[in-house]
């Protein structure tokens, strides 16, 4: 089994499960650096998760995960996980929105006409259902690395993510 040359302890893989230091095929630790050439510096990967898991978890929790990864500084510059960002932000918004508004309207119209507490009864059900259903495609879909493209949201998201 062999050594990490930086660190010094047993490795399995490709690299050190201590430090990260790369392993080359064959078992073989990497050359040690030339002199002068400073520390040897392990690769360091430029996110600490892939694209698609960053880009899925901004949907978890809608508008909270959406912002998280837009200020989270690796996933900020990454115009994939800023699209599903402001995309999940702008779909929650709107569903907010959209509850807001038809609870106005059919409380109004529960007080003056009766018969649309029945309608309410089974709208309600419907559009949450519906909701849902988005959620889990859009989180299935993106940990698959798909690019669902909600109409009227999405390009706006698309416009947010390229600034």
């Amino acid at each position: 089994m062999p050594f990490c040359a930086s660190c010094g302890s047993q490795v399995e893989g490709k690299f050190c499960p201590k430090c990260g230091a790369a392993i080359v095929a064959g078992g073989a630790v990497p050359p040690p650096p030339s002199p002068g050439a400073g520390p040897y510096a392990a690769p360091v990967a430029s996110a600490p998760m892939a694209d698609n898991v960053a880009s899925t978890l901004c949907y978890v929790l809608g508008l909270i995960t959406g912002i998280i990864f837009l200020v989270m500084e690796p996933y900020s510059r990454n115009r994939a996980v800023k699209f599903h960002a402001f995309q999940s932000i702008f779909l929650n918004v709107a569903i907010i929105a959209i509850e807001i508004v038809f609870s106005i309207v059919f409380g109004i119209m529960l007080r003056i006409i009766g018969i649309f507490g029945f309608f309410l009864g089974i709208f309600w059900p419907i559009f949450i259902l519906g909701c849902f259903l988005l959620w889990l495609y859009l989180l299935y879909s993106t940990y698959q690395g798909k690019t669902i493209v909600i109409p009227i949201i999405g390009p706006l998201a698309q416009k947010q993510a390229q600034s």
